[in-house]
């Protein structure tokens, strides 16, 4: 069975709710996206909310790790909810305006990659197209 996402105004749910953050992330011009090392796929940068920090944070932080952004404005762009057999999750979708970047820090992204469009191969079909649709509208 096909995940079902489904978009919620911006800061509709308590950040007590969310499970992930991904953000949309601009350098230059270009959309950022990052390749794991276990898979051959392409997705946003994206990760999970710690117990210990809010969205926000968590949103810097996973910018960081996943793609070596150092500086960097966020903007809340949806709230979002993933249905998968019989299970739902939440999560806050961001647009990043990146400022700077390090080199890519030693984690579990391979490599990243400057685009001005969402690449083929996605790690996550079924959510990341709908995430990245709302990125033309900022």
């Amino acid at each position: 069975m096909t995940p079902v996402t489904k978009l919620l105004p911006p800061g509709s749910l308590d950040d007590s709710e969310l499970t992930y953050v991904v953000m949309g992330a601009r350098y230059r011009g270009q959309w950022i996206f990052v390749r794991h090392r276990q898979r051959q796929t392409w997705e946003m940068p994206a990760g999970h909310i710690e117990p210990d920090e809010g969205p926000d944070r968590a949103a810097v932080r996973e910018l960081y790790e996943e793609a070596g952004v150092v500086n960097s404005s966020l903007t809340v762009i949806s709230d979002y909810s993933v249905t998968d057999r019989g299970k739902c999750a939440y999560g806050r979708f961001y647009c990043a305006d990146v400022k700077e970047l390090e080199e890519l820090p030693e984690h579990e992204i391979e490599e990243i990659k400057f685009t001005g469009k969402l690449p083929a191969r996605l790690t996550y079909p079924e959510v990341q197209p709908l995430l990245f649709s709302l990125l033309t509208l900022h």
